[in-house]
C-alpha cells in the first residue's frame, strides 16, 4: 500500500517530501499519525489492512476513533485508507483494491495540499476510494 501511495503522490506533482512511519497493527496507526505530526508533517495517509473476523471489525473501528481523535486535536488531515479482507472474494481482487483505494486516497492528499479547488469540484458527486463511485443524488442539481 504505501508503495502506491509514493507512486501516486509523486505523478502528482511535487513540492513535498515523504516520511514513512510503520506501525505493528491497525490499532497503533493514531500513535504513528501522531507522532509524524510531532515532526512536523501537514498530513498523513494511514494504511492499514482489516480481516475478515467480527474483532477485526471492531479493532478496526477502535483504530478509526482513535485517528479521528489525532485528527481532531491536531487540526491537519489523516486519512484513514483501511482495505478489509472480506471486501474482495480472492486475493487478485484484494491486490487490485488495495492499489486503487490507496492511490485513490493519495491523490486526496495531494488535493488537500495543493489542489484544495479539485476536492470542492468533487464535492456532492458520490466519489468512493475504490469501486465505481456512486455518482450524484439524482435531483441534487449536479
Amino acid at each position: 500500500m504505501a508503495a502506491a501511495a509514493v507512486d501516486e503522490l509523486r505523478k502528482q506533482g511535487g513540492g513535498f517530501s515523504i516520511e514513512r512511519y510503520t506501525v505493528p497493527g491497525i490499532k497503533d496507526l493514531a500513535a504513528g499519525a501522531k507522532i509524524l505530526f510531532d515532526r512536523g508533517c501537514d498530513i498523513v495517509l494511514a494504511l492499514g489492512m482489516v480481516g475478515r473476523q467480527p474483532v477485526d471489525k471492531d479493532c478496526a473501528l477502535a483504530a478509526d476513533f482513535g485517528l479521528q481523535v489525532v485528527q481532531a486535536n491536531a487540526g491537519r488531515h489523516i486519512l484513514g485508507v483501511m482495505v478489509h479482507e472480506d471486501e474482495a472474494t480472492d486475493e487478485a481482487g484484494l491486490a487490485w483494491l488495495f492499489d486503487r483505494r490507496t492511490r485513490e486516497h493519495a491523490v486526496n492528499a495531494y488535493d488537500l495540499l495543493f489542489r484544495p479547488e479539485a476536492m470542492r469540484s468533487r464535492a456532492g458527486t458520490g466519489q468512493r476510494e475504490g469501486f465505481e463511485d456512486a455518482g450524484p443524488l439524482k435531483g441534487s442539481g449536479r
